[in-house]
């Protein structure tokens, strides 16, 4: 599948808050993979789940990294709130609570999150030759022009 490249500078509208959550795993015993298989498994379940209902669920897009031995996901919500209703709907309780019976405090597997509150106006992104991606895909994708030519004037444009 082709990504649609969006040729020339291109960066996000910053007018809204914005929570960036970044959730990993990381693989501390490779041969364990009793340990590390299910939290591996679990997550493409909770990934559809976030895609089949964003807009009532506050997600707003994600990226995914893959490295010998850690994952990231970067996502993007519209809250705090929508992010930590969600931790405590079905299907993320579910995992946590399997992940906590097949692993606890086992060293086999890492996991990892960190959760950041984005201020409008107190964030901006430039994009250049990229198809959609990251807060391009998750906020509103706009040409960069005269107005926001440089991070100072687009970290000043809402506030």
């Amino acid at each position: 599948m082709t990504k649609n490249i969006y040729a020339g500078r291109y960066t996000t509208e910053n007018d809204k808050d914005v929570v960036v959550f970044l959730i990993g795993m990381r693989v501390n015993n490779r041969f364990a993979i009793h340990k590390w298989g299910p939290v591996f498994t679990a997550m493409p379940g909770m990934i559809k789940e976030l895609y089949t209902h964003k807009e009532e669920l506050g997600f707003l897009s994600m990226e995914s990294y893959f490295g010998l031995r850690t994952t990231v996901m970067i996502q993007y919500w519209r809250s705090t709130e929508d992010l930590l209703a969600y931790a405590k709907g079905k299907k993320h309780l579910s995992a946590w609570k399997n992940f906590n019976k097949k692993v606890g405090n086992n060293a086999a597997v890492g996991i990892y999150h960190e959760t950041y509150e984005l201020k409008k106006g107190k964030y901006e992104s430039v994009y250049g030759n990229m198809p959609l991606y990251g807060l391009g895909k998750a906020m509103k994708h706009i040409p960069i022009a005269k107005e926001n030519m440089g991070a100072l004037k687009r970290l000043k444009r809402y506030t």
